[in-house]
């Protein structure tokens, strides 16, 4: 792993921790054991620092639902809701999904990161239930369902466990084919 990964993973895992307050460089540094100089080698600024946040996670979460999709692809419909309920609490990170999406509320740059990743995961739900209940306006109602939970996961208390998520989405699995 790369210097610079590690301060990409280390940013990650403070944004996940303390929400996008917490990026703060000197802070970073001292956790990582590494010195600021080091920052400004691998980063522009602090800017380029958060963009390059962005990005990985973007990149992240779009290659989980590249591999949902793929695997999705060819399942008959039942089977690829319940690979979803298999799969969605294995991928997604509560604390970070959290974290971006309140990013998102007060920076564009976060706020476009966190529009791509729902337009595409809406994409892919909307595929799913178009082929079980054909496309309409009540197949992006019903990819709603599940986008909505995968939102709003990240912000009740207490938090849910993976289990308890798994068992949401085994649920949703389960009502697909009515």
């Amino acid at each position: 792993m790369t210097t610079r990964d590690r301060w990409i993973d280390e940013g990650l895992a403070v944004l996940a921790e303390q929400g996008a307050g917490g990026l703060r460089i000197d802070r970073i540094a001292a956790r990582l054991g590494l010195t600021k100089g080091s920052f400004h080698h691998h980063f522009a600024g602090a800017d380029d620092y958060r963009a390059a946040l962005l990005e990985r996670h973007e990149h992240e979460q779009s290659d989980a639902l590249a591999d949902l999709a793929s695997a999705a692809a060819d399942a008959p419909p039942e089977a690829a809701f319940a690979l979803l309920a298999d799969r969605v609490a294995d991928v997604l990170d509560t604390d970070r999904e959290r974290a971006v999406r309140a990013w998102s509320a007060t920076d564009p740059a976060a706020r476009a990161a966190q529009e791509r990743l729902d337009t595409a995961r809406l994409r892919l739900l909307e595929q799913l239930w178009a082929r079980h209940i054909g496309e309409s306006d009540r197949s992006r109602s019903a990819a709603l369902l599940p986008h909505l939970v995968v939102a709003g996961i990240g912000t009740v208390h207490p938090r849910p466990t993976r289990e308890q998520i798994r068992g949401v989405f085994a649920l949703l699995a389960e009502l697909a084919p009515g």
